[in-house]
């Protein structure tokens, strides 16, 4: 029989919040399929026991596997449900990320970071023939808008990962819902409207894989300890009196960063709010011929740094 050829574009990720950490969650391809691009995946922090007894050779003796995680980073459309009120198809994705969901029946889904009770998720990777299931999964993300694409939060996401077994492609039932694309998008800075052609926002996790003796792969929990927001722009240059970019940053003058609705439809709208960016740095830059600005921000406060809306 014939060697079977695995193909890129045959592969699945699936993913559902767990009820307790690192509880198999089981996620199903009518349910849980969540439509990626660019994926990609290791081993991270795979162990292998070095041996260095004292022989007679100068030989070395074979190691020995120690345990392993696994990382996954993917692309993912930013869309709605289709349904005001109703989380969006990487909704799993966002709360493994250590943000917190709220829900307003029929009007809105909203994503604010967490600094504590951050859930897990279960994400099966189905690999054109092979399945790998990984438990108790977190991770960080950023978030890209750039003018006349479609939106798109990249993850990186690290978990438990068992030991591949042979199943077949599940039929994956994906959103329908078309994303809108990043155009007709008010931005303000403070009370002022600036011109931009991008922005991105990053959350910044960071991820713990802390070692436990007593797992069976040797790691315990994957946690997000710790969080740092930061983001960029690149607005057109203005005249001081218009919008002083440059004094701003100098003076530490925090602002109001505001996205407006992306979208025109009802289930398929969304919008970013920063409320206290400062500048980390601002640089020079230039699009077709004028003069733009490079603003590197941070997100400061607490849990309220940003707020992603799903309406």
């Amino acid at each position: 029989m014939a060697t079977k050829k695995k193909l890129v574009k045959r592969e699945l990720i699936l993913a559902k919040i767990e009820s307790a950490y690192g509880t198999d969650a089981a996620p199903t391809g009518a349910d849980n399929a969540i439509l990626i691009e660019n994926l990609g995946w290791s081993f991270s922090g795979a162990r292998m026991a070095e041996r260095n007894p004292i022989t007679p050779t100068l030989g070395k003796l074979q190691g020995v596997f120690a345990g392993t995680l696994m990382e996954m980073t993917f692309d993912v459309e930013i869309k709605g449900s289709g349904t005001a009120g109703t989380p969006p198809e990487m909704a799993p994705l966002l709360r493994a990320c250590g943000l917190a969901e709220t829900i307003t029946a029929t009007t809105s889904v909203a994503y604010q970071p967490a600094s504590d009770t951050h859930e897990s998720a279960t994400l099966y990777f189905h690999e054109d023939g092979s399945l790998y299931k990984l438990t108790g999964v977190r991770g960080t993300f950023s978030a890209a808008l750039t003018t006349g694409e479609v939106g798109k939060i990249s993850f990186t996401l690290t978990g438990h990962v068992s030991r591949p077994t042979d199943a077949a492609l599940p039929v994956a039932s994906y959103s329908a819902v078309v994303p809108p694309p990043a155009i007709n998008m008010p931005f303000k800075v403070g009370s002022f409207n600036a011109v931009i052609s991008a922005l991105s926002l990053e959350i910044g996790n960071q991820i713990a894989t802390p070692p436990n003796i007593a797992a069976e792969n040797g790691y315990g929990d994957v946690s997000i300890t710790d969080r740092e927001v930061t983001g960029s722009f690149d607005p057109e240059s203005t005249l001081v009196s218009e919008n002083d970019w440059v004094g701003d940053w100098q003076d530490g003058n925090a602002q109001a960063i505001e996205t407006g609705t992306v979208g025109h439809l009802a289930g398929n709208q969304y919008s970013l709010s920063i409320p206290q960016a400062w500048y980390k740095e601002v640089g020079p830059g230039a699009r077709d011929g004028l003069r733009t600005y490079e603003m590197n921000f941070g997100a400061a406060g607490g849990d309220d740094a940003f707020t992603l809306t799903f309406t």
